[in-house]
């Protein structure tokens, strides 16, 4: 993509993880490139040919699945492809959010672009009509195995374009014919293939995936910042950061990740007062190790990413044509494994910066381990000041344990066990989105914890990044001086947290985590 015509084009198979990061966070115009045309009507006229010919051809004049050897005459085609789109459109739970259905949108319509699907320009023309109208489909987030692809959640997002059932549009639920006519979108009739086309593939999980990485992004982000105050905040050293210790190791992450706290503390007046007559020997782990521990996600987070770009620029649907030859393939591109093993690594990464920020939590509010006041708080047994702030850190840090558990171990045959095993990418990468929340939750506390550590510190300063931090924090939230309600002030710092305010003014010490 590209900001020509004030807007992005489309190159399919070609988008970047910065493209998708920012159709993420906010919605643009979007257009697709000239040399797109080609192909997909190349691919288009390969199934008009099949038809034509009469032999059969799955996908094309047949059923599915298990289904495969019933041939559908022509005159039927059209409702073939409608009859699919309502019958698999059986998704429930909550809608997925705005942002990932903008990537849904972007990644299916990139993958039918490059011209191997059999999808006619139409098709492609009006997904793109309503991206840029914000008609949104509500699609709900269960309902699929994660292979035969996404086909719940995708049929919902299919709907839309037929004008049935529900859209997200201006603000409000409506359905979609109205939507449309609001839009200035017609309708579609599919024609041969392009139903299957459009429900086959990994884009709902892939997209979902895509949420839970960016999301880590950030998080990995706060929480790097967060530790690092924490160490000033518990009179920690800054010894275990430096570069020789992590160079004999080899590990990129930990290579990367100490080099970023080195830069976080430099220059603290807190870490310059205990140099000379601290008889601690070491810290805690939770303060020592931090850069293997972030290293380590840094490195998961980074191979998720590569995994998932990939996925997102792939045609995924089922069969696939290649019109230099006339072939018509059928395979397994459908099957979301990749995804799943990305989306299981990424919870692993989100839960372990959730468990190491607990730990810095129970640290700090223990006055044998910090040297702190008890709970952080200047009159404790009157105030109990962080203690149960930390139990909910702690009861998130423990659910995160549970979600953890990979989801690519399990499979359950389904369509009459023809598609006999699954990936539950879907379900791997549809808990990341509550497992990020629970993590900005325990981060935000940390932060609301070591900031108030640092007070016990005063007048000394800080390093000039964390300074920044504690005063953008100073400017949400006030010092506990004694008990107070406190739920409002954790959710002013986990929207900290999540927006990446934390790492505002220090963005390039993370130019790392963005490829």
């Amino acid at each position: 993509m590209n900001n020509a015509y004030h807007g992005w084009t489309l190159q399919p198979g070609a988008m970047t993880l910065s493209d998708l990061r920012a159709a993420w966070a906010a919605h643009f115009r979007v257009k697709l490139s000239q040399d797109a045309a080609a192909p997909i009507a190349a691919s288009a006229a390969l199934v008009k040919t099949i038809v034509d010919k009469g032999d059969p051809a799955y996908g094309i004049n047949t059923g599915f699945g298990i289904l495969a050897k019933a041939h559908i005459p022509n005159e039927q085609l059209e409702q073939l492809q409608r009859n699919l789109i309502l019958s698999h459109a059986v998704g429930c739970g909550e809608l997925i959010s705005d942002a990932v259905v903008r990537l849904i949108l972007l990644t299916k319509i990139g993958s039918l672009a490059r011209g191997y699907s059999g999808v006619r320009p139409l098709i492609i023309d009006t997904l793109i009509a309503l991206y840029n109208a914000g008609v949104m489909p509500a699609i709900p987030v269960q309902g699929s195995v994660g292979a035969s692809g996404d086909l719940a959640p995708l049929a919902h997002m299919t709907l839309a374009i037929l004008g049935v059932g529900p859209v997200r549009y201006k603000g409000r639920i409506m359905d979609a014919g109205e939507a449309l006519a609001l839009a200035g979108i017609e309708p579609v009739t599919l024609a041969a293939k392009e139903g299957l086309a459009l429900i086959n593939g990994t884009q709902v999980s892939t997209a979902l995936a895509l949420h839970g990485l960016f999301m880590a992004e950030r998080l990995v982000e706060a929480a790097m910042v967060t530790g690092a105050l924490s160490v000033d905040a518990a009179r920690g050293s800054d010894a275990p950061f430096d570069a020789r210790i992590h160079a004999v190791r080899g590990q990129p992450g930990q290579i990367a990740a100490a080099a970023i706290y080195r830069e976080l503390v430099k220059g603290s007046a807190i870490r310059a007062s205990h140099l000379v007559g601290d008889e601690r020997v070491q810290d805690p782990y939770s303060l020592r190790c931090q850069p293997q521990v972030m290293g380590a996600v840094m490195d998961l987070v980074a191979n998720a990413g590569r995994t998932l770009l990939i996925e997102a620029n792939a045609v995924t649907d089922n069969p696939l044509l290649f019109p230099e030859d006339g072939a018509i393939l059928s395979g397994g591109n459908f099957h979301a494994e990749p995804v799943a093993f990305a989306a299981d690594t990424l919870a692993l990464a989100i839960a372990e910066i959730g468990a190491l920020a607990e730990r810095r939590i129970a640290l700090l509010i223990d006055a044998h381990l910090s040297g702190l006041p008890a709970f952080l708080v200047r009159e404790p047994g009157l105030n109990s000041g962080f203690m149960i702030a930390h139990v909910t850190a702690a009861a998130l840090a423990s659910e995160n344990k549970s979600l953890a558990h990979p989801a690519s171990v399990d499979s359950l045959p389904t369509s009459a066990n023809q598609e006999d095993h699954v990936s539950m990418a879907t379900f791997a990468a549809r808990r990341l989105g509550q497992m990020a929340h629970n993590t900005s939750v325990i981060v935000g506390i940390e932060l609301l914890a070591a900031g108030q550590g640092i007070e016990f510190h005063r007048p000394l300063a800080s390093s000039e990044h964390l300074e920044h931090v504690h005063a953008q924090l100073r400017k949400r939230v006030a010092p506990f001086d004694a008990d107070r309600f406190f739920a409002p002030d954790i959710e002013a710092a986990r929207q900290m947290v999540i927006e990446g305010e934390l790492s505002a003014s220090c963005k390039e010490l993370f130019t790392v985590l963005h490829p």
